[in-house]
């Protein structure tokens, strides 16, 4: 019988012992490597192709969701289910984006946690009921927009951040509004600083994050 290869990150070393001995004590399931943080789990990953990594998702130098996304790029074929406290609007939705496989909170019991990795490795998307509703809620309204953060900025702004999250330069996005390239510069200039963020990725993730950029 071919096992299932887990690779358990989390930064608590109680939590990995814990995980370790539960996963391990399945007759399926194999525990082929641990790391505290998102570097030593891209490493671990990289060294033991694991089928089915549990990630939490706060840690030092990179969170589990920046590894999550890195991982999914890196190694498609493994599947990532995050396991961890937080029930937040942004971490969900960061994690669902990064290309996380499921999404379970560390309350859940042993059986759900085993299920969830057989689960993810069949295709399908193991995630907490409370966790489930956000998401459910997402699809049918769209991501929560702050209000306040809206309301800073001008239609103009809203406009082009709404350019930028396609990829475009300032020149596109002049070329799009027929407006001069400087004059896009010195929105953008703007954006950054009423967003209080360092570059146009920043903003772009802001944005998506905070519902001020969708889909449509």
């Amino acid at each position: 019988m071919n096992k299932i290869k887990v690779l358990i990150v989390d930064d608590q070393a109680i939590i990995v012992d814990g995980l370790s001995v539960m996963v391990g004590a399945r007759e399926n399931l194999k525990v082929v490597g641990t790391a505290g943080d998102g570097y030593e789990a891209l490493e671990q990953v990289a060294l033991h192709q694991p089928d089915v990594v549990l990630m939490d998702l706060k840690m030092p130098r990179m969170n589990g969701v920046q590894a999550t996304k890195a991982i999914k790029e890196q190694h498609p074929k493994t599947h990532v289910v995050i396991l961890t406290t937080y029930d937040e609007d942004d971490w969900i939705i960061d994690a669902v984006r990064a290309g996380a496989n499921g999404y379970l909170l560390k309350d859940a019991g042993r059986e759900e946690i085993i299920s969830a990795i057989e689960g993810s490795v069949a295709g399908e998307k193991p995630v907490d009921p409370a966790v489930a509703s956000k998401l459910f809620s997402y699809v049918q309204s769209g991501v929560p927009v702050q209000s306040s953060i809206a309301e800073e900025l001008t239609e103009r702004e809203l406009a082009i951040l709404k350019l930028m999250a396609t990829g475009l330069t300032n020149k596109g996005i002049g070329d799009h509004l027929h407006l001069a390239e400087g004059t896009v510069r010195n929105h953008v200039t703007n954006l950054l600083s009423k967003l209080d963020v360092a570059d146009r990725t920043q903003a772009v993730v802001f944005a998506w994050r905070h519902g001020l950029v969708r889909p449509d």
